[in-house]
C-alpha cells in the first residue's frame, strides 16, 4: 500500500482523497490504467499535487472537453502509460430541458435538480446552461442512460433528462487568459469578482449568499470577505480570477490586476 499518512499530511479533505489513493496504488500493484470519478477542481489540484511525488505513477485527466473544470484521473504506471491520445475517458451528454424564461436557474440548480433525480456527485462532471432552455452537462454513461427519457424539477421548473453524444453537445469555448485592471474601494470579494467576471454587483453578493462563488475553492458565503495577493475566486460557468497585485492609489483606492481563465 501507499504510505497513506506521508500523502495526506496536512490535508483538509482526508476523506475525499483516501479513496483516490487507494486507486492509485491499485493502478499501481495491478498495472492496470484505473479512472477516478469526476472530480471537483480543488480536489482534483490538490490530488495532483500530492500524487506528483510518486515517481511511478503517471496521472492524466480528461473532463469531456478541452476547458473542462470537473475531470475524472487516469492513474496509470509511469513505465505503462498509455499514450495521450488513449487518454480519453467514458463519458456521455445529457440535456436538461424546461422553460427557465420565467424562473432562472443557476447550475447549482441544475446539480440539485440531478441530486434529487438520484445522481450521485462523482457520477456528473460540468454543466453549462444554455440561456432560458434548460443545461447541459457531461456525466457518466451509467447515469445517462439511467436517467434518459425521465422527468425531473430544476427550482420550479418541470425539467426532462435526454441522453446526448458528447459530439452533439455544445460546451462553451476555452477560455483564453485576459489580463484585467479594477480600481476599487477595498479588496471585497463581491467588489472584485464582480469587476473581473463582468456582473453587476448585487447580482454577485446574492451569488456569494448562494454559496456560488468560492475562494482557492473553498465555498465562501460572506461578501465582504477580503481578497489578498495570489488568491484565485472560482465561479461555475464564469471560469477563474486570480489577484496578481493590489496598489493603493493616490485617491487611497486601490488598484487591483487579476487574471482571468
Amino acid at each position: 500500500m501507499l504510505s497513506n499518512r506521508d500523502l495526506l499530511a496536512g490535508s483538509t479533505r482526508t476523506e475525499d482523497l483516501g479513496p483516490l489513493l487507494a486507486l492509485a496504488d491499485h493502478a499501481l500493484r495491478t498495472w492496470t490504467p484505473t479512472w477516478s470519478p469526476f472530480l471537483d477542481g480543488g480536489l482534483r489540484e490538490e490530488a495532483e499535487a500530492r500524487l506528483a511525488a510518486l515517481v511511478d505513477l503517471a496521472i492524466g485527466r480528461d473532463g469531456g472537453h478541452p476547458a473542462a473544470e470537473r475531470c475524472r484521473l487516469l492513474f496509470q504506471r509511469a513505465e505503462a502509460a498509455l499514450p495521450g491520445a488513449e487518454l480519453a475517458g467514458d463519458f456521455a451528454g445529457l440535456e436538461i430541458a424546461g422553460n427557465f424564461l420565467f424562473d432562472p436557474a443557476e447550475p447549482a440548480d441544475f446539480r440539485s435538480g440531478l441530486a434529487t433525480a438520484g445522481a450521485l456527485e462523482g457520477c456528473c462532471g460540468d454543466l453549462w446552461i444554455r440561456g432560458d432552455r434548460g443545461a447541459q452537462a457531461i456525466v457518466s454513461p451509467a447515469l445517462a442512460a439511467r436517467l434518459d427519457g425521465q422527468e425531473g424539477l430544476v427550482r420550479t421548473v418541470p425539467v426532462r433528462f435526454e441522453a446526448r453524444p458528447i459530439a452533439e453537445l455544445q460546451p462553451p469555448p476555452p477560455r483564453l487568459p485576459r489580463s484585467l485592471s479594477t480600481v476599487e474601494a477595498s479588496c471585497r470579494l463581491d467588489a472584485v469578482a464582480s469587476a473581473g467576471f463582468g456582473i453587476s454587483r448585487s447580482r454577485m453578493a446574492a451569488l456569494i449568499r448562494q454559496g456560488a462563488v468560492r475562494v482557492d475553492w473553498t465555498p465562501v458565503t460572506r461578501a465582504s470577505r477580503e481578497l489578498a495577493v495570489g488568491e484565485r475566486v472560482q465561479l461555475e460557468g464564469r471560469g477563474e480570477l486570480r489577484i496578481e497585485a493590489v496598489e493603493i492609489t493616490r485617491k487611497d483606492r486601490y488598484r487591483i490586476r487579476l487574471q482571468r481563465h
